[in-house]
């Protein structure tokens, strides 16, 4: 289901269920069904249904769920093509990973329904909605049957409406890293309700990244076939990612497709033994191998849709440099060596960017950017992002080769 759908239905079906559910709530409390102590937290459960790169982001929170209760003891609830990175992660066990699948509305209330089955049968006592404002989550939430459920909460009117379904209520800070936001969340469950939302303790800065992702052998041998088979049997030398976003999902975030096909020329005139590489997902393959085309080289292979998800990561390992937007892989890119070269705009990195050496923001900071947040919907009317059109191939390239030369000799590819 694309991303607009999701949207719509999160909006037109959301707000009534939340309301709806917010009555009850209200009435449950005034029968006593909302009463009584809710006794220690045993069982933390975190819903956060999409966006892969904000589930590294909140690493750090899931590991200090786990060492409040044990990590056989946390959970997360997600749409199923989420579902790789917390494996990846290796955080929590696999099996409590509740995942929904997306094929088609009635495949996600199908999916919706059995999760909500399984977190009663685990005996959920604590939930976290990590989608800060949206409507599905807060009711997946409150449907838990967690007695404790931390959540943010339109104080003012200042976001969408989303009910009341949240014993811990807490207000959403646009100027907090979301590291510290996800990881506030989970200290909340040591607070008492009443004292919300003000909140006495410092947002502990997390130092704890995530541990790099390993490939195994067969999985470097896999890759490394795939790659020497695009590049018609040739040894490849070091190797450069671009990962160019040709879908039009989110157009606005799309640095302009000119500007990748400049830097790769330029990449490959100034390093005869530099290799670059298209990447995405399956649907950007056609438009993906198009660019490939236009940019003329025997030694520009294109990747997109040639790869499985854990095979991207292998990918990743075996690069020096991954140029992209602000999108998914900026953000698992940076669990293997790779360097990766962000592309900010609708967004700023003050809240997003990935917390490593390793990662290279640019970001021109023009008066509407950021234009998308959490009290948006994330939905900007721009319909010229000029906030990415301002960085220019110049800026990128000049990154990209100080890049390179820093990591001569380092690179983890042999052929």
């Amino acid at each position: 289901m694309r991303v607009s759908t999701m949207r719509l239905v999160d909006r037109w079906v959301g707000v009534p269920v939340c309301a709806a559910l917010s009555v009850w709530r209200r009435v449950a409390d005034l029968i006593g069904g909302g009463s009584g102590e809710a006794g220690p937290v045993r069982r933390i459960l975190f819903v956060k249904l999409a966006e892969q790169g904000s589930t590294v982001l909140a690493y750090a929170a899931l590991r200090r769920a786990a060492a409040m209760v044990g990590r056989e003891n946390v959970f997360f609830v997600c749409f199923q093509e989420n579902r790789f990175i917390l494996d990846i992660l290796e955080v929590l066990p696999e099996e409590n990973v509740i995942a929904i699948r997306t094929g088609g509305l009635v495949q996600i209330v199908r999916g919706a329904l059995a999760a909500v089955r399984r977190m009663r049968a685990e005996g959920i006592d604590a939930a976290i909605d990590m989608e800060f404002f949206a409507r599905s989550s807060a009711a997946m939430t409150y449907l838990s049957g967690a007695r404790r459920r931390v959540g943010f909460h339109a104080f003012a009117g200042e976001a969408s409406y989303r009910g009341d379904l949240m014993t811990h209520r807490l207000s959403y800070n646009p100027h907090l890293h979301t590291t510290e936001t996800f990881w506030t969340m989970v200290e909340a469950l040591t607070l008492e309700p009443a004292v919300l939302p003000a909140y006495d303790r410092e947002a502990a800065k997390a130092e704890d990244p995530p541990a790099m992702f390993r490939p195994t052998e067969d999985e470097l041998r896999g890759v490394r076939e795939i790659l020497h088979r695009e590049a018609g049997g040739r040894a490849i030398g070091r190797l450069v990612l671009l990962n160019a976003n040709c879908s039009d999902m989110l157009p606005i975030r799309r640095w302009p497709t000119d500007r990748y096909l400049e830097l790769a020329r330029r990449v490959l005139d100034r390093y005869p033994d530099v290799f670059v590489a298209l990447t995405g997902a399956p649907d950007e393959q056609i438009p993906a191998e198009r660019l490939v085309r236009e940019i003329g080289s025997d030694r520009c292979l294109c990747m997109a849709g040639r790869t499985m998800l854990r095979q991207l990561l292998v990918l990743y390992t075996l690069s020096e440099v991954l140029v992209t937007n602000d999108s998914g892989p900026a953000h698992f890119a940076t669990l293997t060596p790779i360097d990766v070269i962000t592309l900010f705009g609708p967004e700023t990195p003050k809240l997003f960017a990935a917390r490593t050496p390793r990662n290279h923001v640019h970001w021109s900071g023009v008066p509407c950017s950021p234009c998308v947040s959490a009290y948006n919907d994330r939905l900007s009317p721009c319909r010229n992002n000029i906030c990415l059109q301002r960085i220019g191939v110049d800026e990128v390239f000049e990154t990209l080769c100080s890049v390179l030369e820093q990591r001569q000799g380092v690179g983890v590819h042999k052929e």
